[in-house]
C-alpha cells in the first residue's frame, strides 16, 4: 500500500509518498480501513524535529495523527469494537500511521464515529476536539458563568474550543480575522476581537481562564486579562516540567523543559497566576463524548478544505500557511 512516510526531519521533504507492508492488528489492537484522514499543526512540527523532546519516533515512520475509517478486523482481545463499524481516533503519539490506507490503533483509542457525519468531516474531529475538551474540562475546569478567553478562535482547535466552553457554560471571547468573524461568532463567541487592529491586553480584565491556541506575545499577554490565581493553558507555548513529568520524561528532559519555560513562568508568577501546557492524550472515552455531542447538535464540526490523497503535500502546504479556517483533511 502507499502512504505518506516521515523518513528523517526537516523541511517539507522530509515527508514522501512510499510503498508500505499492510500492518496487521495485535492484542487489543483494531486494523482500520482509512477512509479520510485529518492535518494538524503537530504533524509537520514533529517532521521538523521540534516534538523530538517529547515524543521519540523510530524512523522512517508512516506519518499521520488522526483517522476516520471502517474496522476491518480485530485483534484478540478486543471487546469495544467490531468488524464494521464505523470508527475515528486520535492514533498512538510513539506510533503514528493515519496517513495509509490502513492503520492499527489500540482500540482503547478508538470510538465510534458520529452517526451524523461523514467520514471527511469525521476525520478532522479527535485530534482538536480532545485538545480542547482535555484542556477546558480538565485543565481550566471551566464551569457555568465563567469568562474565557480563546486566542485564535477560527483554527482547528479553536472552531471546537468556542463550541466546548459554551457547552460548559462560559462566556467566550476569542481573536480572529474579519474573514473568521462571522465563523466564530456564529460557534457562540460573544466578543471577538480583531487582531489585526487591537491587542485584546488593551481591553479584557478579569477573566476566568484563557485557552491560548497562538503562542508568542498573545501567550505573555493572556496573563494580564486573568483574575488573579486564574491560569492560562497553551498548546502553543513551551511545554514545562509539569508537562515532562505527565508524559514521562527523563531528568535530562525535565530539567531542559524547566530552562527554556522560565520565561514565560516568570512573567505568569508576576502577575499571580497559573500557566500549563498541556500535551493531549487519546482516548476512545473522550471521543465518545464529543461524538454525542455531535449528534445532538452541540458540537458542528467545521472543515476547511478536503484533498485526495494523493495530493496530500499540497495540503501540508495549504496548512502551513496558517490561514485554514476549521479543519485541512485527506480523503483516501
Amino acid at each position: 500500500m502507499q502512504a505518506y512516510v516521515l523518513t528523517r526531519y526537516g523541511d517539507t521533504n522530509a515527508m514522501e509518498l512510499r510503498d508500505v507492508p499492510e500492518p496487521t492488528p495485535g492484542a487489543g489492537e483494531v486494523l482500520i480501513r482509512v477512509y479520510a484522514a485529518g492535518l494538524n499543526p503537530v504533524d509537520y512540527k514533529v517532521r521538523q524535529g521540534k516534538m523530538r523532546m517529547l515524543t521519540h519516533l523510530d524512523l522512517p515512520r508512516v506519518a499521520g495523527s488522526e483517522l476516520a475509517g471502517v474496522v476491518e478486523e480485530t485483534g484478540p482481545g478486543v471487546t469495544r469494537l467490531a468488524v464494521g463499524d464505523r470508527v475515528f481516533t486520535r492514533v498512538d503519539k510513539q506510533k503514528l500511521g493515519a496517513y495509509a490506507p490502513y492503520a492499527v490503533v489500540d482500540e482503547t483509542f478508538v470510538a465510534k464515529m458520529p452517526t451524523s457525519l461523514e467520514f471527511t468531516d469525521a476525520a478532522g474531529l479527535p485530534l482538536a476536539g480532545l485538545t480542547a475538551l482535555q484542556a477546558l474540562r480538565d485543565e481550566l475546569a471551566v464551569k457555568t458563568g465563567d469568562k474565557v478567553f480563546i486566542s485564535g478562535g477560527a483554527g482547528g482547535v479553536g472552531t471546537l474550543a468556542i463550541q466546548l466552553a459554551v457547552w460548559l457554560g462560559a462566556k467566550v471571547t476569542t481573536t480572529a480575522s474579519p474573514r473568521g468573524e462571522d465563523l466564530v461568532r456564529s460557534l457562540g463567541a460573544e466578543t471577538v476581537i480583531d487582531y489585526r487592529t487591537h491587542k485584546f491586553v488593551d481591553i479584557l480584565h478579569d477573566f476566568d481562564g484563557a485557552f491560548d491556541l497562538t503562542g508568542g506575545q498573545d501567550l505573555i499577554d493572556s496573563f494580564a486579562i486573568l483574575k488573579p490565581g486564574a491560569k492560562t493553558v497553551s498548546i502553543a507555548g513551551i511545554p514545562d516540567a509539569t508537562t515532562a513529568r505527565d508524559i514521562g520524561a527523563g531528568p535530562l528532559v525535565t530539567a531542559a523543559l524547566t530552562a527554556a519555560s522560565a520565561k514565560i513562568r516568570r512573567a505568569a508568577r508576576r502577575r499571580g497566576v497559573g500557566y500549563r501546557y498541556m500535551f493531549m492524550h487519546p482516548s476512545g472515552d473522550d471521543l465518545d463524548v464529543l461524538s454525542e455531542l455531535v449528534d445532538t447538535g452541540t458540537l458542528t464540526t467545521v472543515t476547511d478544505r478536503a484533498f485526495p490523497f494523493e495530493q496530500i503535500p499540497d495540503a501540508f502546504a495549504y496548512l502551513e500557511q496558517g490561514h485554514a479556517k476549521g479543519k485541512v483533511v485527506v480523503q483516501m
